[in-house]
Order: structure tokens, then sequence, then C-alpha cells
């Protein structure tokens, strides 16, 4: 089929968005055989379109001029010829490592023109990092920021080429010479929808990154659903407040709002600033904002109600956001920030939709095209159990899932088996069809015998006024096998203290159920991914190895026997 069938699906899910019922039950996936959205969708799309696409703009000066749809196609047309006379062919694969900068825009644009294979990277890579990546991806070719070429120099990368972003650098080809070459541009080939076109590493939260594969069919056509959850609409000025480098970068600053035909705007700035971002959501008026909870727990606690924006949609995503921000933010500004999910390996699975109630602590409701279930350990449904999308013979693969995991065959047996790819993630789904996260498969524990979900223990933890970001954990125990300990960052005005520890410890018994109580806590910085996502798998592992030495405390931690005279 054509490009053709690709459209009247776009436009099905534009058409009918804040109609779920019809889009969920209506949508069909297109079947498409040769399609390279590059130059199948784009490029016709950007003819002639003065319509703004990308606007950076620098915090520092507050410059940047938008580029349009037609300026997007072109320039990635002259750096996917430049590209082919340096010896860039299909299935060549490019590590991208740039940060918000029109060069990422072009070189991903003009590698899928190519039928070449990008794997991005973020510039917050070690050199060692970098090694890894080349050597795992198999990377011949890389597109680098100017300040970032250093972690380049080692030997023995094997790399064809090396192209630098921006300043030159002796010994590095300049991608700014690629701009004059021809705005022409003609494919060797055909490309096919199921060719390659992306190898992301997964941000390794309980294990060390895979390779996940993605083709010209599953993300820039899975991410339809993404675009819906979003709730984009042609015109819309897009900010997603994500990392270059990572698979959410391309969910919400590529392909969901350019399918859409809406602006991405990018804000660069050297240090997150709560209140010079809300002062840029009002100045660059703009109208869907995506952010990482994270960001969000920084943004409510400045006067939000103060900021005239002009936002329309507002979405969480990269791990659930908790009710208690969702709350802050509708006060302020009428709106609900809608929680969605989905993963490296997938589009967005799960949203809350536009137009729809919102559940509180729910990720949502399965979005068009996917169909979800729940599995216990033996496979069998159930209403609280694994995450999982069945890809069976006699039903229809989700396009957003990935191929696989790339030179990884075992990996993608053990998460495509049985019919079903398995997400590793625990939820439990609701009466009326809402799904609400428990956490991952390796995160939950038991305590006397009680299955105890970490994120609902911190959703009610960073209700307290004092806590920035907690994450729960298992702590060993000689009766209960375990019971639940967090882990706690303050935020800015407070300080560790044993009145503080008190504190907690009463807000706890006051909010929670006995048995889901913390029983000790530690003030101290929680380890993260390169992404940003906290790991718990660290912080479970410094507990097991507590060893014979249990009872000692460490440094800033409590626990509630220490205060058995005060908590009577």
């Amino acid at each position: 089929m054509t490009v053709q069938a690709f459209l009247d699906a776009r436009d099905f899910l534009l058409r009918h968005r804040t109609d779920y019922d019809t889009a969920y039950r209506d949508f069909a996936w297109p079947v498409l055989d040769a399609f390279n959205w590059a130059l199948d969708y784009f490029d016709p799309m950007a003819r002639g379109n003065d319509q703004p696409a990308l606007w950076i703009v620098d915090a520092a000066t507050g410059t940047g001029d938008p580029y349009s749809f037609a300026q997007m196609s072109e320039r990635s047309s002259r750096i996917a010829n430049w590209l082919r006379s340096i010896g860039v062919g299909r299935g060549d694969r490019i590590l991208l490592m740039l940060p918000n900068r029109v060069e990422l825009w072009d070189a991903m644009l003009a590698a899928m023109k190519l039928g070449a294979i990008v794997l991005p990277a973020t510039t917050q890579l070690s050199p060692d990092d970098v090694r890894d990546r080349v050597q795992i991806g198999g990377a011949t070719y890389a597109i680098v920021d100017e300040n970032e070429t250093a972690k380049f120099e080692q030997a023995g990368l094997g790399l064809e080429q090396k192209i630098v972003a921006g300043a030159p650098r002796a010994g590095w080809l300049a991608m700014n010479d690629g701009y004059a070459a021809s705005a022409a541009f003609e494919p060797d080939a055909v490309t096919h929808a199921n060719d390659p076109m992306l190898l992301y590493f997964t941000s390794g939260t309980t294990s060390k990154p895979k390779l996940v594969e993605h083709t010209h069919r599953t993300y820039p056509v899975g991410h339809l659903s993404t675009m819906y959850w979003v709730g984009l609409q042609p015109g819309d000025i897009h900010w997603n407040i994500s990392s270059p480098g990572w698979a959410k970068h391309a969910w919400s600053c590529f392909f969901a709002p350019w399918n859409a035909q809406a602006c991405v705007f990018a804000f660069n700035y050297a240090r997150f600033e709560p209140k010079v971002v809300l002062d840029a959501l009002v100045k660059y008026r703009v109208t869907t904002l995506c952010a990482p909870p994270t960001v969000w727990r920084m943004l409510v606690q400045q006067p939000l109600a103060s900021f005239d924006v002009k936002l329309r949609e507002i979405v969480g995503a990269g791990e659930p956001l908790n009710p208690e921000i969702i709350e802050r933010v509708k006060k302020a500004w009428n709106i609900s920030i809608r929680d969605g999910y989905g993963q490296t390996e997938t589009t967005c699975l799960i949203g809350n939709s536009p137009g729809q109630p919102v559940v509180a602590g729910s990720m949502g409701r399965p979005l068009p095209g996917y169909r979800i279930a729940l599995l216990d350990p033996d496979g069998a449904p159930v209403t609280e159990g694994e995450v999982a999308l069945p890809i069976g013979d006699d039903v229809t693969r989700p396009v957003g899932l990935m191929k696989g995991y790339a030179n990884n065959p075992d990996a993608t047996a053990h998460a495509m088996r049985d019919g079903h790819y398995r997400t590793s993630d625990i939820a439990m789904r609701r009466d009326d069809g809402y799904y609400v996260y428990i956490g991952r498969a390796d995160d939950v524990f038991k305590s006397s015998d009680y299955r105890l979900s970490p994120f609902e223990l911190e959703s009610v933890l960073i209700e307290h006024p004092a806590i920035a970001e907690a994450a729960v954990v298992p702590s060993p125990d000689p009766v209960r096998l375990s019971v639940p300990k967090t882990f706690i960052t303050l935020r800015q005005g407070y300080e560790e203290s044993p009145a503080l520890a008190l504190e907690i410890f009463r807000f706890s018994r006051e909010k929670l159920a006995p048995y889901k109580r913390i029983r000790r806590l530690q003030f101290a910085e929680l380890p993260k991914t390169i992404s940003g996502k906290i790991r718990r798998v660290e912080l479970r592992r410094r507990e097991i190895e507590r060893g014979d030495d249990a009872t000692a405390r460490m440094p800033g931690e409590y626990w509630e026997e220490d205060f058995a005279n005060e908590l009577k």
C-alpha cells in the first residue's frame, strides 16, 4: 500500500482526537510494504510548506528563529547527498551524539532518506560509554557535537569517518560542508517498512542496557499512538523536555509532532531553572507540553497560577506521576496532566487521552492500535500482573513494537514468548478499564507476606512538604523478611535531622496502612541512570550487602524503633 494508508490512519486519529471510544474501536494500523517516512511522508508534506517545523531557542540570549518544514526537507536532502558522497550507504550505522541543535534533526532525516541506521547517544556519555556503544552498536560513522569530540579520540573505535557539527576539529569532517551539496535527493533503492532505522540503548534501570531495534514502520508509524495521546494538532507549538539520545526525544521531539504537522520547540539552557522554563512557556506561547515527573516536581514549587500559559494539553511520561502533582497543576491552570506509559521498545501503549476523564494515579487506557494483557508468572490472564502485548499468530502485532533486541536472540525470545511481548512492568486494571502502575517486576517486594508497590508508597511520601524525591526498596528484617525503607532527597530549604526523620515517620503512619508504612529511612542522593530514572536496583543491592552488620545505622539513616517513645 502507498503512503495514503499512513495519511488516512493519521487523519482518522486527528478527527477523533477527543473521541476515545471511536478511535480505539475503529483505528487500524496502516499496512505498508515499501515505506520511508522521510521521503514518502515528510518531503511531500514539506514541499512549499512555510509553517514552522522546528524552533530552537537559546535560554541565555532568547534568540532562535524557526525553521520551516520546507527548510528542513531541503537541509536534510543536502546532508543526505553529502553523507552518501563520503561513503555512507544503506544499512550503515551512524552514532549520533548531538544536543538540541538543528543538525540533529537534519542528520536524522538524512539518515532515513539514505536507509542508514542511527544509534542516538546522549552527550552525557563518558569516553568508556562511547567505546561500548560504538563497539556493541557496530557504528562505522559518528556525527558529534563540537564539544564532545574528545570522547572519540581514543584508539580502536574503528570508525570510518568522524563528523563534527559546529566548529571544525582537526581530523574530523565538518558537517557544515554538507549544506553545499545538492538539495535534489534521489534514493538508490526502495526502503522497505521493515528495514532497520534506529538502534536504541535501553536506560538500564534493572540490568545492563540492551540494543532495541526499530524499523521504518515501528517508530514513524507506531508513533501515531503517541501523537494521539499527547493530543497534538497541526500548528501546535510542542515542547518536550527531554534530552537527545533517549527514545522519549524521538517520541515527542520528532515523530509524534511532525506526524501531526506541529512545530517542535526546544529551549536550550545550561541549568534547569523552573521559573525560566515557566517564563518560556508564556513567552513562546507553547500549546502542548510533555515533561518527566522530575521536572513537574520542580515546576509545582513555583506559583504556577501567576504564569499566563497558553497550554491546551500537558502530559507526563518516563515514570508515573504522583496524584499530588497532578492536583497542584490542575488547581493552578485548570488543566490536568495526562499520564502515559510506554517503553524504549514501544511507542505509547497506554494513556489518559485528551477530552476524557483523567484518573489521578492511573496510566490511562490502552491507546488506539494496542491491545493490553495482564499476565501472572505462568502466563495466565489476571487483573493485576505483568503488562504484555498479544503478538501471536491470531492477533495483529502492534506496529509500535520493536523488531527485537539487535544481535541478542535470547533476550528477544525471552521478551517475546508464548504469544506475548512482556514489558517487565506490573500494573492493575480497574473495573473502569483504566490501568494503574504498580512497579517494575524487579521492584515490587513482599513484607510480612504483603505485596508492596514502591510507587504507591513513594506517591504518598512526596506529599510531605520536605520531600523532593523518594525511592522505596526492601530492607532485610529478621522477622518480616523485609520492611519498606525509603531513600529521600529534600527540597530546598530543608535539612536532614532526627526531628525531620521523626516527622516523616509520623506522616507515614498517618497516610499509610500499618503494613505499608515506612519502617526505615535514609537521607541520601538517589542514584539514577543517565536518562534520569531512579536506579532502585542499586539501592536494593546496598541493603542486601549490609550483611551481618545490618542493624548498624548508615549515615543519615533512621529506623522507626529509634523513636519508640515519641511514636507511642
